[in-house]
């Protein structure tokens, strides 16, 4: 299985034209979309996407992530094993989506009998990145694209901060429904004799609630979401519009 990541949207065939190269060299191999609307070049956007869904993946999976603004430059491209996974990605951080300790060899990808001809130094994902998860698709031992890496770039996502009223984090990525995803852990939420009040760039928002339905339609809810992080939302809404909220705002959690 080959699971894609990018930043190519899929208003353009790139994403599928990446595709049609994996299929054309490895026919019959399960494509999974992951992600195509990563923002153009967020690397931060890319590393949450990853760190929050690899796990529900099988051994064998492989992941091509392609968020590259360094495209063509002398930038590695990386082959990771971890945790019986296959990440390839290029050596701009996204690997930090993987915990230190679960990595287990990294490689830079130097295999240009694999790659088509001519690689244009504009659409690596398709001219290198593709054939080469095809090819381990099909059988290529990953240790064997090229020599071993002893350090390569790991952007982690920011930790929020624990203070003497409860938390200070930030909103690290806002969802398609305008959900704020936050950095603060959702475990931390737990078992509380009452519901924790959280302020969005200093402005009062909500008490902790179980789910989005918890709240009348248009009202402001927090929640613990599918990704493990304290979420604020609006029911039925944006709460990215209603707070006028982005990537990077300020989060407190009153416990």
């Amino acid at each position: 299985m080959i699971v894609l990541v990018t930043d190519f949207g899929l208003a353009d065939p790139y994403a599928g034209v990446v595709k049609g190269v994996i299929l054309g060299r490895a026919p019959g191999v399960r494509i999974v979309d992951l992600c195509h609307e990563v923002p153009p070049q967020d690397l931060r956007h890319a590393v949450f996407v990853l760190a929050s869904s690899r796990t529900f993946f099988p051994e064998g999976t492989i992941f091509v992530t392609v968020v590259d603004p360094g495209v063509g430059t002398d930038r590695r491209i990386l082959c990771a094993i971890a945790g019986g996974q296959v990440h390839l990605a290029p050596d701009n951080g996204i690997l930090g989506a993987i915990p230190a300790d679960r990595v287990e060899a990294v490689h830079a990808v130097e295999r240009p009998d694999l790659y088509l001809s001519p690689v244009s130094p504009t659409f690596q994902g398709r001219d290198v990145f593709a054939p080469v998860a095809a090819a381990i698709a099909t059988g290529l031992d990953p240790r064997s694209v090229g020599p071993p890496v002893e350090s390569y770039l790991r952007l982690e996502l920011p930790r929020a901060r624990r203070t003497a009223e409860g938390w200070t984090g930030e909103v690290l990525v806002v969802d398609r429904f305008g959900n704020l995803v936050t950095n603060v852990p959702g475990d931390s939420l737990a078992g509380l004799r009452t519901p924790p009040r959280v302020w969005v760039r200093g402005m009062p928002a909500v008490s902790l609630a179980r789910s989005y339905a918890d709240r009348a339609p248009g009202e402001l809810v927090a929640v613990v979401g599918s990704s493990g992080y304290l979420e604020v939302a609006v029911n039925r809404g944006s709460a990215a519009a209603k707070l006028s909220a982005a990537v990077g705002s300020v989060v407190e959690v009153w416990l």
